[in-house]
């Protein structure tokens, strides 16, 4: 047994699978309905933009409010995952490391210039190696270390035996070792507090002090990186002469920002080939630098207003002591007072409820502040792209780097809605808006159709069987012997077995008039018919108006297709009546929708319409209730009233009388069973000998286009 070349597996979709692109023609079909519905393109268009396609095309659009789910879940986990209390954590670590190394090198430096401890046995280090010594005993006061005698330290070790210092200068070492401790025993317990005090400390330990500059560098590096996007590489270990490049930018900076309030246009190139390093390099103009500038800023605002009260004064505390330098303090605040006024920055200052264990160093934090407003910033151009302001307005880039290339695909796909049915010719735009095309609209019709009939072909409603045939239609496949005037569509097959039935087997094979055999035809007699529509106010609020006008569609896409030579005219009447083209259909909303139903009007129309046609003429009525409203012969008005007037029922009965005499078919579908509309249908039908039925909305086309085709087809003999 050969093995299948192609192998094929089938899962249940999960929106990984990839599938081809949708065609334009797919895209229409899933925005058809509600263009029947209401005929907004721009409504249609916005509710997929929000809700995707609703499953119509088996979720394969995802829409905004599925991105927006997405988002906000990513926020959710970001939120239950950190500890922004950690922040301080490694802060608190390395400063506690710095304040043991400069505890253990006090300790070893009188050690070692009184000549008290040594190195353990063994060690190759002499004594006084700062770092090497261990934690001193448990108890014992440093000032209690470094008064040993001379005498007990020789009983620890082996070697030469230094020389008595004097006793002035040990009261002096001794004196200044318990000072430094007892300084440190009293910084306070927050880093700010520790980093404020040590910073005008005067190290014993250089391991100490240089862990300490390490830790000040890294924090000033990070704190100034909130604020200028490139300074973090070139604050590197400058000291505060080295700082002058910098306040000569904020300077600059400042001057621009102060041209900007004045009205005057500051060259922002130059200032760019002077500054350039700061900042990122694609911002190419005064209005990108201050939008970067507040966006900067607000992470740190965003971080300072997550914490609590105790951490946020911390922080800031760390922040100003930190930085170290009135002037440059001076002028970031000048800075940072023209910002909020050119472009006020409190709305990129949320404040975030993170509930997680998880504990992040501040650069980490910073980073996460950056995370967390993007998705902000995400959520509100999604947001304001479902409501009218367009999707071109959200960033591809943001999507993809928050969300993923996935979201960032859906999106473009989402963006390419009108540009795919604009090139297939299914839309265009006029001015400012968006319309349907002919070609869509035709495309609308045969979906309606195909809606309709592929009911039909599953429950074979309304099918009715008649044995009669004629000519001039459609080809069957049965055939006949040929008749004069028979159109001559032969069936050769059938001939030649004639043949050989008359003359027996052999060739030639030669033909007589009586062998030749032609398929039957369908007689279609060419109609005119109306379809009037009832566009009162009831068939609005009850949600019927949508059946009928898909109806009104599909039946004239039915007649485009297979009965070109038919006429079928359009009426919706309501307060009075009007003729509507097939174009019209899918834009007529519900604004237009009166009170009043004059059927009378409606037929009155209708026979005008259907008497410049001969053969054969049908009115097809669909409405949910009796007559309401006619026109009052005398003065021409149009006279309404519920319940209704007798008036009204006998005005609209003479005018089916009319239709009568002028040999024009009515027939009604009712798509309500009130008794009063039951009983003026009946005698309508009595007096017009048309046909009444009643129909629910989602089976209206069902009994309306099966009427029509079994009353094409007559199939004559």
């Amino acid at each position: 047994m050969s093995s299948f070349t192609n192998r094929f597996r089938y899962s249940r979709w999960d929106n990984t699978q990839q599938l081809e692109d949708l065609s334009a023609e797919d895209l229409l079909d899933a925005l058809s309905d509600e263009l029947i519905a209401d005929g907004d393109l721009y409504g249609a268009l916005r509710r997929m933009y929000r809700w995707g396609d609703e499953g119509r095309l088996d979720g394969q659009i995802p829409g905004l409010q599925q991105l927006l789910e997405r988002l906000r879940q990513q926020r959710q986990a970001e939120l239950a995952q950190h500890d922004l209390g950690g922040i301080f954590d490694e802060i608190r670590e390395r400063l506690q490391d710095v304040v043991d190394t400069e505890r253990q090198g006090i300790q070893d430096r009188l050690d070692r210039e009184l000549g008290g401890q040594t190195p353990q046995q063994g060690s190759p280090q002499e004594p006084g190696e700062s770092g090497q010594q261990g934690d001193p005993p448990q108890g014992r006061k440093p000032s209690q270390q470094g008064m040993q005698s001379p005498q007990g330290a020789q009983s620890g070790q082996q070697g030469a035996q230094r020389p008595p210092i004097d006793p002035a200068l040990r009261k002096l070492l001794e004196q200044v070792a318990a000072k430094k401790q007892q300084f440190l025993q009293d910084l306070p317990a927050d880093p700010a507090g520790q980093l404020r005090e040590l910073s005008e400390y005067e190290f014993m330990n250089p391991d100490a002090a240089a862990k300490f500059a390490e830790l000040q560098e890294m924090l000033k590096q990070q704190v100034m990186q909130q604020q200028f996007q490139g300074l973090k590489d070139a604050i590197s270990g400058m000291t505060p002469q080295d700082l002058e490049p910098v306040r000569e930018m904020v300077r600059d900076l400042n001057q621009m920002l102060n041209q900007r309030m004045q009205g005057i246009e500051p060259d922002f190139q130059k200032f760019k080939e002077k500054h350039g390093r700061f900042f990122p390099p694609d911002i190419n103009s005064l209005d990108e630098l201050i939008e970067h500038l507040q966006k900067q800023r607000a992470q740190m605002q965003s971080l300072l207003n997550s914490l609590s009260p105790e951490q946020r004064q911390q922080l800031q505390q760390m922040m100003d002591n930190l930085l170290g330098d009135d002037q440059l303090r001076s002028e970031l605040g000048q800075m940072a007072a023209m910002l909020d006024q050119l472009a006020p920055g409190d709305q990129f200052g949320n404040s975030y409820n993170f509930s997680g264990s998880q504990p992040l160093g501040l650069q980490e934090a910073m980073q996460l502040m950056e995370r967390m407003q993007g998705l902000d910033e995400l959520e509100g151009q999604m947001e304001g792209a479902q409501y009218g302001r367009g999707l071109d307005q959200i960033d591809p880039k943001k999507v993809s780097g928050l969300l993923g290339p996935e979201a960032a695909q859906q999106l473009e796909q989402l963006q390419n809605l009108t540009k795919v049915l604009e090139e297939a010719g299914l839309i265009q735009r006029r001015g400012d808006h968006w319309e349907l095309t002919p070609r869509a609209i035709r495309r609308i019709g045969q979906r309606a159709l195909q809606d309709i009939f592929g009911k039909l072909s599953r429950d074979r409603f309304g099918g009715h069987k008649v044995d009669r045939y004629g000519v001039g239609g459609d080809r069957m496949d049965e055939s006949k012997p040929y008749a004069f005037g028979d159109p001559f569509l032969l069936d050769m097959k059938q001939t030649m077995m004639n043949a050989v039935g008359r003359s027996g087997a052999g060739t030639p094979l030669r033909l007589v008039p009586d062998d030749f055999e032609v398929y039957r035809t369908e007689l279609s007699t060419q109609s005119s018919t109306v379809l009037m529509i009832d566009m009162s106010r009831s068939m609005m609020l009850r949600g019927l108006f949508f059946s009928a006008k898909k109806v009104a569609m599909a039946l004239d896409s039915l007649i485009r297709g297979q009965f070109p030579r038919d006429n079928l005219y359009i009426v919706g009447f309501a307060y009075l009546a009007r003729e509507m083209k097939p174009a019209d259909l899918p834009a007529i909303t519900s604004s237009e929708y009166e009170y009043g139903t004059n059927l009378e009007h409606g037929l009155m129309l209708a026979r005008k319409l259907l008497n410049r046609h001969s053969g054969n003429k049908q009115v097809i009525v669909v409405t949910d209730g009796e007559p309401t409203a006619h026109v009052d012969a005398g003065t021409n008005r149009v006279i309404f009233n519920y319940p209704p007037l007798r008036e009204t029922y006998t005005a609209t009965l003479a005018e089916v009388r009319r239709c009568t005499k002028d040999q024009i078919v009515i027939n009604t579908f009712m798509l309500d069973r009130s008794p009063y509309l039951s009983a003026f249908v009946e005698q309508m039908s009595k007096l017009n000998k048309g046909r009444a039925f009643y129909a629910t909305p989602e089976r209206l086309g069902q009994y309306v286009l099966v009427d029509y085709v079994s009353n094409k087809r007559k199939n004559l003999r």
